[in-house]
């Protein structure tokens, strides 16, 4: 998703080591005075030229409270990976991914309960039982084309398979980039369950370019022609659009069968043991504001977590249209995660990967 490396907090490392050097209290100790937080995110809530919807909340943020949001995109499974790395010595304050890793972040302990002001009116399917996460943007998994290369967009999984997308087709990497892991997913639901799906998938990569830990590198690479389709999401693609005009948002079908996607939102947390937890809450709540969920399709494209807030302007009516006629399925969170390490290996057996 956009802008897609991990980017340093070389201004947050003095802090670090401050907090490296107390011990461990969620928020208590000295550390959590300072007047920053640390967000770990998926890529896609930030624009690429500064003006997407973090880059906003994040100011307005920053003006209303004096706290200074230092920020380390990647990702979704890099994020996670990269908090478990650092559990003994936490240094996120706030955690953002998409799912099925929100979930593994949360049975691995990275998160503590917290329901940011707001959350009441997430719907019980965007959030955790126990408060550990909520939805801070809703959005739904896709597909782009490029639209200047290909007048008509594909409709189905099987018009991939034609020789004239080898080499033109990339798709993020599953179990590393969260829309990545999507393509599995989907793939699992359109062609009726694990093997069919490995199978289709090992077909697909006589077309495939290669692995890519990132989906937002591959939008350039579509609006520019290197490559023809990419995978990606609603959200971030319809975001690049407005500065990449040859991006086309589109959801394969089963042939003969209708386009299918799911919800696929970026879910935040506070993290445990987080070195200014108290930081971190307040940007939740600030998240959840209804000032900042009104701006998530203006801004970011998305579409806002919290149902009381009713967007109507020029982008909130292009994305229902977008998504008309789509078939939406729910996937079956607790099996993915339980078993996303099986689907994952089984997806590098059947591609060679």
């Amino acid at each position: 998703m956009p802008g897609k490396q991990l980017k340093p907090i070389a201004a947050v490392l003095g802090s670090l080591a401050l907090a490296a050097s107390l011990s461990a209290c969620g928020g208590s100790s000295a550390a959590s005075d300072e007047k920053i937080v640390t967000v770990y995110s998926a890529d896609g809530l930030k624009g690429e030229n500064g003006d997407g919807w973090y880059d906003q909340i994040f100011k307005d943020f920053e003006k209303e409270t004096g706290i200074k949001v230092e920020y380390v995109e990647g990702g979704s499974g890099e994020m996670v990976q990269r908090a478990v790395r650092e559990k003994r010595n936490p240094q996120a304050d706030v955690l953002v991914t998409l799912p099925p890793f929100i979930q593994q972040a949360d049975s691995k302990g990275l998160l503590q309960k917290y329901a940011p002001k707001g959350s009441d009116q997430v719907s019980g399917a965007d959030k955790s039982a126990d408060a550990t996460w909520t939805s801070v943007v809703n959005n739904y998994f896709g597909f782009i084309h490029n639209k200047k290369e290909l007048k008509q967009a594909p409709t189905t999984w099987e018009e991939l398979l034609d020789a004239k997308y080898k080499n033109k087709l990339q798709y993020s990497t599953p179990g590393v980039a969260g829309d990545g892991t999507a393509v599995l997913i989907k793939a699992m639901h359109d062609f009726g369950g694990e093997q069919a799906a490995m199978d289709y998938l090992g077909k697909l990569q006589a077309n495939n370019v290669g692995p890519s830990a990132s989906t937002g590198k591959l939008a350039p690479k579509v609006d520019k022609g290197e490559l023809l389709v990419a995978n990606g999401d609603v959200q971030m693609n319809f975001a690049q659009s407005k500065s990449m005009p040859n991006l086309g948002i589109w959801f394969p079908a089963r042939e003969g069968g209708k386009p299918t996607s799911f919800a696929l939102p970026y879910a935040g947390g506070l993290v445990t043991d987080a070195p200014h937890s108290e930081n971190g809450r307040k940007l939740l709540d600030y998240m959840l504001s209804q000032k900042a969920q009104a701006q998530v399709s203006e801004i970011g494209g998305g579409f806002a977590a919290r149902q009381d807030v009713k967007a109507t302007d020029a982008n909130a009516i292009a994305l229902t249209k977008l998504m008309d006629g789509v078939e939406i399925f729910e996937p079956d969170w607790n099996d993915i995660g339980e078993n996303l390490t099986k689907y994952v290996d089984s997806w590098k057996s059947a591609t060679g990967s």
